[in-house]
């Protein structure tokens, strides 16, 4: 992971916790199902935790870490899950000891060489490797176009986007993944959001937070108003919804 990768989440770390939108039971089911053994999960990168209550239904044991301690202070409890805080390229975690590594909306951060030898190192013979991403949400299209200009490549965020998250953009189909692949099902978020709710989620966005530092002004002002005109009131519920672009493995095969 990159020097100050940790500083992108590390500001209103509960802010984050709460704004971001769960992942789908089902994915983690699935997980289940081909995972061999379900002694211990290694959810890496674990942020506030939100993948790593989910692993904890269904393994004894959950590593949940992350290089941002404010990010574990701000994490979902339970009596399973250890939190630690180390970057993913050197985890504090016994060889041959894992059974599932998952990387949640961070793998593109790392450095994918180191990373995926200490995986390698972690892992039991019959371990499994889980990578995913969402990118834009979808709600309408007339409202998705404003959110295109928020995104990788658009007039208004566009610039300020650390370039890692090309990767994301492009569904993770181009990240380094040298392991034997395994098919997945189509899973996808679903939330059902006010405008706040909405607004609250932008504002958990790296790109906003650098746009913010070096300009001294909200980048979510220039559409708001846009997005409210579309939106309706704001108290309005829409069904908002991601795409999650999933990469799986047998790590060792």
């Amino acid at each position: 992971m990159k020097p100050d990768t940790a500083n992108h989440f590390s500001s209103k770390s509960r802010e984050y916790s709460y704004a971001r939108p769960k992942y789908p039971e089902d994915l983690f089911k699935f997980l289940n199902e081909i995972t061999p053994v379900k002694d211990l999960a290694w959810d890496c990168a674990t942020g506030n935790g939100q993948a790593a209550i989910s692993l904890c239904k269904y393994f004894k044991k959950v590593i949940a870490s992350d290089a941002s301690k404010n990010q574990i202070d701000n994490a979902f409890d339970r009596d399973n899950i250890n939190y630690e805080v180390f970057l993913a390229e050197k985890p504090n975690i016994q060889s041959n000891s894992v059974d599932l590594i998952t990387v949640a909306m961070a793998v593109h951060w790392f450095d994918f060489e180191m990373f995926y030898r200490e995986a390698r190192r972690v892992s039991r013979s019959s371990g499994i490797i889980a990578l995913w991403a969402y990118g834009m949400q979808k709600i309408r299209p007339e409202i998705d176009k404003i959110s295109e200009r928020l995104n990788v490549g658009g007039d208004i965020l566009g610039n300020y986007w650390p370039k890692e998250v090309k990767f994301v953009k492009e569904e993770y189909k181009t990240i380094p993944f040298p392991f034997k692949e395994i098919a997945v099902p189509k899973f996808e978020i679903e939330v059902d959001w006010n405008l706040n709710n909405l607004l609250d989620y932008m504002q958990t966005w790296s790109a906003v937070k650098r746009f913010y530092a070096e300009n001294k002004y909200d980048p979510l002002s220039v559409v708001k108003e846009d997005l409210k005109n579309l939106w309706g009131k704001d108290d309005e519920i829409k069904l908002v919804k991601w795409d999650l672009n999933l990469r799986v493995g047998n790590i060792y095969s």
